[in-house]
């Protein structure tokens, strides 16, 4: 299993630039202190979503921040990607591995305890639960859990697999970040509330901080 930090996980989707260049974006979010980006594409071409990727993989050159390519195996590939994230309806993670290799970082969503189940099979490096919270970003979010409804599914995982990190997605902010962290997830996975804001440098440096807060008070316990 390949080690991945997902604190901070940006999610970045031309939907939410506003017509901003997409890697300048992320450039900004990992200033702030993001540890991992996804690129998410779902309406563009093959060739311009290449393009994008390298943009994106060209300004996070000596960072030692990842790029995720959101389903699209062939993307990640073409673009030098570190892996990709994948959903229930995607290829499936044993054969993402296959493609991908060893050393690839493949993420997966997790939705319900069936998932959560069979997540402990699969040849991952990370979950995401979701959705937390009702949100926007994504139109087959589907109906949100809540904070109950991630950490029962948070427990399930571990059960079976006590070192692969949960991350928690959908409608998370600064004011409900805390509240996820205390649920059990071991980082949050942003969109609006990261790509959003004209100051994207601010808005994650204030995720960060609202984060390791988080963290501290549940170390301090």
């Amino acid at each position: 299993m390949t080690s991945v930090d997902i604190r901070l996980y940006g999610i970045i989707d031309p939907q939410i630039a506003r017509g901003r260049p997409l890697h300048e974006l992320v450039l900004a979010a990992v200033q702030g202190g993001a540890t991992l980006i996804q690129y998410r594409d779902k309406t563009s071409d093959t060739r311009p979503m290449i393009e994008q990727a390298r943009a994106i993989k060209n300004v996070l050159a000596g960072t030692s921040v990842p790029l995720l390519i959101n389903d699209r195996i062939d993307v990640a590939l073409a673009s030098g990607a570190e892996g990709v994230h994948i959903g229930q309806s995607d290829m499936y993670a044993q054969d993402a591995r296959h493609i991908l290799g060893a050393s690839a970082i493949i993420g997966l969503t997790v939705n319900n305890a069936i998932n959560a189940e069979e997540c402990s099979k699969l040849p991952v490096d990370y979950a995401c639960i979701g959705s937390v919270f009702p949100t926007n970003s994504k139109d087959d979010a589907g109906a949100s859990i809540g904070l109950d409804g991630f950490s029962k599914l948070a427990r399930q995982i571990r059960s079976r697999q006590p070192f692969l990190p949960v991350g928690a997605i959908s409608g998370i902010n600064h004011k409900n970040a805390a509240s996820v962290i205390e649920a059990g997830s071991d980082g949050i996975a942003i969109i609006s509330a990261l790509f959003s804001p004209d100051d994207i440098t601010s808005a994650a440096q204030s995720l960060n901080e609202v984060i390791t807060k988080a963290f501290q008070a549940q170390h301090n316990q």
